[in-house]
C-alpha cells in the first residue's frame, strides 16, 4: 500500500464520542487509560475521514480536554507507524473494518512496536478492555485475535539491512515509497536511512531560554548556547517561565535563519509569514534594539502571536515589535506608509509555507499529505513569496528567505531561480545554511541571506 491516507474535505468539527455512562469527576489526577483512549480513537478517526491534518484535530481538542497529552502521544504514534501497522493488521481481516475499529486496531499495533518492554499480552488486552467499552463484544474478539496474530510482526521484524529496497524501507518506516526513493536519489542510502530513523523517533521537547533567570529542573542543554530539551516527567517546571515570556518552546533547527540574518542594534526589518512569533523573536532578541514589523494574515495564529508579544514584553524586549493582518503576497509600500511604517527596511525576512519534510517528526501526518508534484508547486508558490518580499529591501539591505523543507526544489533552486529573474538580479547570494537531521540532531530547516546590490 503506498499510502493509507488521503485528505478529503472537512466534514464536522472534531468532537469526542465520550461513553454516556460515565461522568468525568473534578480531579488533580492524570486521565486514565479508558479517558486517554477514547480521545486517541476519536483522533485517529477523524484523520481518516478526512476531518483535518493532526495538528487541527488537536487545536479543537485543546481547549476542552485536559486528557490531550497523553491521547496526543497515542495519536502521533498511531500516524507514525500508521503503514507498517496497517500492514500487518489488513490482510487478517476478511472485510475493510469501520473507521473506530481500525483506529482501535492502529493504536494496539503503534503501541507494540514502540512499547518493547511492555508484554504482548498486556497490550492486547488492555485493547481489548477498550474494545468493549468503545465497540462492541464481537469486535472485541475480532481485536483480541488479530493483534494476537499480528503481534509477531511488529514486534519481532529487524529494521531493513543496507541494501535494503525503496520498498522495504518504505513498509518498515512506514513512508510513502516514492518519497523514500527520492530521499534515496537525493540523499543516499546510509543518511535516508538515517533520516527515517528520525523521522520514527518521538519528538523531544526543546525550548530556547532567554532570561537571566535561573534554569528550573529538568533542562538538559544543547551543542548550542540558550537551547535546551526538556526531560520527561519536567513539563510542570516550565510551566510559571512559559508564562513570564522567559523561554520559548522550539526545535534548534529554527535558529538557523535569525542567526544568518544577523541583524544589528537600531536596524529596521519586515517579517513576513511571522505567525506565530518564534523566529521573530529571535530576531528582536539578536538585535537587542530597533524595530520589527511582522505580518501575517488575520486570525487565529496572529492572535497566538499578539498573546505572545504581551509576554515577551513583560519579560523585558528592548525590540519594538509592530504587528501587522495583512496578506504579505498583496502588501504594498503605500499601504505601510498610511499605517506610519516604512516602505523599504535593512532587512525583510520570510519564512514560507513549504512541504514540511524537515520536521516530519513533529508534523507526523506530512508524509502521508505529500504528493510528488507538489514539490514542483510549492517551489512557484515560494518563488513569487520571495519576489514580493524583494520589494522591501532598501538598497545595501538583507533579504532571508527560510523553509522547513529538505528538498532542494525549496530551497536552493528557488533562490537560483530568484537571481536568473529580472527582480533578482539586483541581489546576490551572501551565505546558506541547511539542517539536516542525521548530520546535526535536529530538525530540517533551509537559510539563505541575499544582499541588495547598494
Amino acid at each position: 500500500m503506498e499510502s493509507a491516507h488521503r485528505t478529503f474535505p472537512p466534514k464536522q468539527r472534531f468532537a469526542v464520542d465520550r461513553p454516556a455512562e460515565r461522568s468525568r469527576p473534578e480531579r488533580s489526577r492524570g486521565p486514565s487509560a479508558a479517558e486517554t483512549w477514547t480521545l486517541a480513537v476519536a483522533l485517529v478517526a477523524g484523520w481518516r475521514e478526512g476531518q483535518g491534518r493532526a495538528d487541527h484535530l488537536l487545536s479543537d481538542l485543546a481547549g476542552s480536554s485536559p486528557d490531550r497529552g497523553p491521547a496526543q502521544n497515542l495519536f502521533y504514534a498511531t500516524l507514525r507507524h500508521w503503514r507498517r501497522t496497517e500492514e500487518a493488521i489488513r490482510p487478517l481481516i476478511e472485510k475493510a473494518p469501520r473507521v473506530r475499529l481500525q483506529a482501535l486496531l492502529a493504536i494496539a499495533g503503534a503501541e507494540l512496536i514502540e512499547k518493547p518492554e511492555v508484554a504482548t499480552a498486556a497490550i492486547v488486552d488492555n485493547a481489548v478492555e477498550q474494545s468493549k467499552r468503545q465497540l462492541s463484544a464481537p469486535e472485541a474478539g475480532l481485536v483480541n485475535a488479530v493483534l494476537r496474530r499480528a503481534a509477531p510482526a511488529l514486534r519481532e521484524t529487524p529494521s531493513p539491512a543496507a541494501g535494503a529496497t525503496p520498498e522495504e524501507l518504505a513498509s518498515y518506516f512506514s513512508h510513502p515509497t516514492w518519497l523514500v526513493k527520492r530521499w534515496l536519489e537525493e540523499f543516499g542510502a546510509d543518511a535516508t536511512h538515517r533520516l527515517l530513523e528520525w523521522n520514527q523517533a518521538t519528538a523531544h521537547v526543546h525550548l530556547r531560554w532567554r532570561a537571566a533567570t535561573p534554569l528550573p529542573a529538568g533542562l538538559e542543554p544543547k551543542p548550542w548556547p540558550g537551547w535546551f530539551r526538556l526531560a520527561h516527567g519536567h513539563w510542570a517546571d516550565i510551566q510559571a517561565a512559559l508564562a513570564a515570556g522567559h523561554c520559548y518552546l522550539q526545535d534548534p533547527a529554527t535558529r538557523l535563519a535569525p542567526e544568518l540574518a544577523a541583524p544589528a542594534a537600531g536596524e529596521q526589518w519586515l517579517e513576513l509569514c511571522a505567525a506565530p512569533g518564534g523566529k521573530t523573536l529571535q530576531l528582536a532578541d539578536l538585535m537587542g534594539g530597533g524595530r520589527i514589523v511582522a505580518v501575517d494574515r488575520a486570525g487565529g495564529r496572529l492572535k497566538r502571536f499578539e498573546e505572545n508579544v504581551a509576554r515577551w514584553r513583560t519579560a523585558g524586549l528592548a525590540t519594538e515589535i509592530a504587528l501587522l493582518g495583512a496578506d504579505g503576497l498583496a502588501l504594498t509600500g503605500e499601504e505601510l506608509a498610511a499605517r506610519d511604517l516604512p516602505a523599504q527596511y535593512d532587512g525583510v525576512f520570510i519564512d514560507v509555507p513549504c512541504s514540511n519534510t524537515g520536521v516530519i517528526r513533529h508534523r507526523v501526518d506530512a508524509k502521508w499529505r505529500l504528493k510528488p508534484d507538489e514539490f514542483t508547486q510549492l517551489a512557484e508558490v515560494q518563488g513569487r513569496m520571495l519576489a514580493a518580499a524583494a520589494r522591501f529591501v532598501r538598497p545595501g539591505g538583507k533579504l532571508v528567505y527560510s523553509t522547513c523543507s529538505l528538498e532542494p526544489e525549496e530551497n536552493a533552486e528557488v533562490i537560483e531561480a530568484f537571481l536568473d529573474d529580472e527582480g533578482g538580479r539586483a541581489f546576490t547570494l551572501e551565505a546558506s545554511a541547511l539542517g539536516r537531521p542525521w548530520e546535526h540532531g535536529h530538525d530540517g530547516a533551509g537559510a539563505f541571506r541575499l544582499r541588495r546590490k547598494a
